[in-house]
């Protein structure tokens, strides 16, 4: 069969994805110098994405270890999905009746499985989500068969977060929707609700019964690992039914094992062995057995208290050189100053998209179009070029 067949003729034009056209456009790139800000990886000061110890130390033990490659079932690696649950979840929410859980590929898996389940099993069919939010979000439920509700969230220009409009919008939603949130470290705006406004995001999806979804992408990297996980625990112990969405992309640095999983909250804990069901079928339908190596890391990283302590570490020492990244791009002109007070690998710079395509094309500096930037993709050494290309469009600002 070729291309001109006619099950290709109907075939029309399709936009492509931003993030992965901006990936092709600095590939292209043949300038010396130029700045990759746009897609969402950790890296060392010499600008590499180093794989972290503990991953290192775990996958020799696995090598020497592993006795088979066999199939691990649609559920996965079981021993990770448990031992990992503790570190979002806390302990004694993990030996909850009502908790299940299974291994993804990656944390897009986990949200892709996620809106399966809200598509099947909800009678509104309906998710509410903030803009800006992470480009992938909208067409993973949409593609899902799921009904998109924008509710507001933040301002890049004024860098400001509109949680009263935010619980105003949430005020109108019915029962069994669901609700998408970020659960630390927000992609793209690098918010993270406080515990007031964790308390009454909780109180407003508890009363209106929503199904919150929550996706933690990051944890560890904002105000580390507890903290981080505040807003999560306080909607399992709050609300009847949640999901969450894991991914250890960032936080051991297993970008390319794609390595995640996803968690359910039943009413009840014969609501569970049905819900734990409803997940499994989905999953066999799309990728039938996850796969295995970065789950077996994670797993014997927890499974030794040496190695669990040196990925705190080395996560730990991530997060510092994130939010002294943080610091140093505020301090770069009195209009990033509001920078100081989010966390996370990403920012939104208040520019405009012909700044962003100025960037790229007089300076070699690329970032996403909407304006996020990656902090963590940046270096000490770039820092003072980045701010002489920003400063002319970033106008007459003083601080405050």
């Amino acid at each position: 069969m070729t291309a001109t067949s006619p099950l290709f003729t109907g075939l029309t034009d399709q936009a492509a994805d931003g993030l992965l056209a901006l990936m092709l456009a600095y590939r292209a790139d043949d300038r010396p110098g130029k700045l990759d800000l746009g897609i969402g990886v950790y890296r060392d000061d010499s600008g590499t994405t180093p794989v972290m110890a503990a991953v290192k130390a775990a996958e020799r033990i696995l090598v020497d270890t592993q006795p088979t490659k066999v199939y691990l079932g649609v559920d996965g690696d079981t021993g990770y999905v448990q031992r990992l649950a503790a570190i979002p979840l806390g302990a004694e929410r993990v030996r909850d009746e009502r908790l299940i859980g299974m291994q993804t590929p990656g944390g897009t898996g986990a949200l892709r499985l996620a809106a399966e389940l809200v598509a099947a099993n909800t009678a509104p069919r309906r998710v509410w989500i903030g803009t800006p939010t992470w480009p992938n979000h909208v067409p993973i439920f949409r593609a899902a068969g799921v009904a998109i509700a924008e509710h507001p969230f933040y301002d890049p220009l004024s860098q400001s977060l509109d949680l009263d409009g935010m619980i105003a919008a949430l005020e109108t939603a019915s029962a069994g929707e669901a609700l998408l949130l970020h659960g630390c470290c927000h992609n793209p705006a690098g918010i993270d609700f406080t515990p007031d406004q964790w308390e009454r995001i909780a109180d407003v999806a508890a009363r209106r019964r929503l199904i919150p979804i929550v996706d933690l992408a990051y944890q560890g990297l904002g105000r580390g690992l507890e903290a981080d996980a505040y807003g999560t625990r306080l909607l399992f112990d709050r609300c009847e039914t949640m999901l969450l969405a894991y991914s250890c992309d960032k936080n051991f640095g297993l970008y390319r094992e794609r390595t995640g999983a996803l968690w359910a909250k039943a009413p009840d804990a014969a609501s569970a062995s049905r819900l734990h069901v409803a997940m499994r079928n989905p999953a066999r339908a799309a990728w039938s057995m996850p796969p295995d190596h970065g789950a077996a890391v994670v797993r014997i990283i927890l499974e030794s208290e040496e190695l669990t302590r040196q990925w705190r570490d080395e996560l730990e020492h991530m997060r510092r050189r994130v939010l002294g990244l943080r610091e140093r791009l505020a301090g770069l002109h009195p209009a990033l100053a509001g920078l100081r007070s989010q966390t996370g690998m990403f920012a939104m710079l208040p520019v405009a998209h012909d700044t962003v395509m100025a960037l790229r094309r007089d300076h070699g500096i690329y970032i996403a179009d909407d304006g996020r930037l990656n902090v963590a993709g940046l270096t000490d050494a770039a820092m003072p070029r980045l701010g002489a290309a920003l400063a002319p469009w970033l106008g007459d600002v003083r601080a405050g």
